[in-house]
C-alpha cells in the first residue's frame, strides 16, 4: 500500500505531483485508476496554468485544482455527508482533525486531489478510458468547468501537451 505524506510542494513537476499525491491519494480513497489519475493530473494542468497557481488570479478558487470555497462546501454538505466511508477517507488527508477546510484546500495537496476525485465522483457518468486526452478534456468541462465555465475542451487539451502531461509515467495499480 502507498504511504501518504502531508504535502504541499512548490515548483513541482507533473511526474512528481503525479507519483507523491494524486496516485497515494486516489489509493488512500480506493479509487485508483489510469483515467482518474490522468483526470485529476490534466485537471491540475489546466486549473492551475501548469501547476503554478494555488489560488485564483482575482477570484475565489483555490488549489492546484482550483476549486470554490462555495463547490468544496457543496460537496461536504450534499455529497460526504451521506456517504460515512469516503468522507471518513477525504478527513484522514486533513492536516488536523479540526483543520480550515479552506485553508486545507489551498495548501495540502492531498486533500485538495481527494475533494477533486469527490467532485467528479458525484457525477454518474463513467470516466473516460485511460489516455484518452479528447475524452477527459470532454468529462472535465461537463463535470467540472460545467457549460457556464469559460474553459473549453481545446484549453486543456492544449494545457495537457505544454505542461508535460504526456511525459507523465502511470502506475496501472496501487502497489508499491
Amino acid at each position: 500500500m502507498i504511504q501518504l505524506q502531508l504535502q504541499c510542494i512548490d515548483n513541482i513537476t507533473p511526474q512528481i505531483f503525479t507519483t507523491r499525491v494524486i496516485e497515494p491519494v486516489l489509493c488512500h480513497l480506493e479509487n485508483f485508476s489510469k483515467s482518474a489519475t490522468q483526470l485529476l493530473l490534466g485537471t491540475a494542468l489546466h486549473e492551475s496554468m501548469g501547476l503554478k497557481h494555488r489560488r485564483q488570479i482575482g477570484g475565489p478558487a483555490r488549489s492546484f485544482f482550483q476549486m470554490e470555497p462555495a463547490t468544496h462546501d457543496d460537496i461536504w454538505n450534499n455529497y460526504l455527508a451521506y456517504r460515512d466511508d469516503l468522507r471518513g477517507r477525504v478527513e484522514a488527508l486533513m492536516s488536523l482533525p479540526n483543520a480550515d477546510k479552506h485553508v486545507e484546500l489551498e495548501f495540502n495537496d492531498n486533500y485538495a486531489a481527494g475533494m477533486a476525485r469527490v467532485h467528479y465522483l458525484r457525477s454518474p457518468d463513467p470516466l473516460p478510458k485511460s489516455d484518452d486526452i479528447v475524452g477527459h478534456s470532454n468529462y472535465w468541462k461537463k463535470h467540472y468547468n460545467t457549460a457556464k465555465g469559460k474553459g473549453t475542451p481545446t484549453k486543456y487539451q492544449n494545457d495537457w501537451t505544454a505542461h508535460g502531461g504526456p511525459k507523465v509515467y502511470f502506475r496501472s495499480d496501487c502497489t508499491v
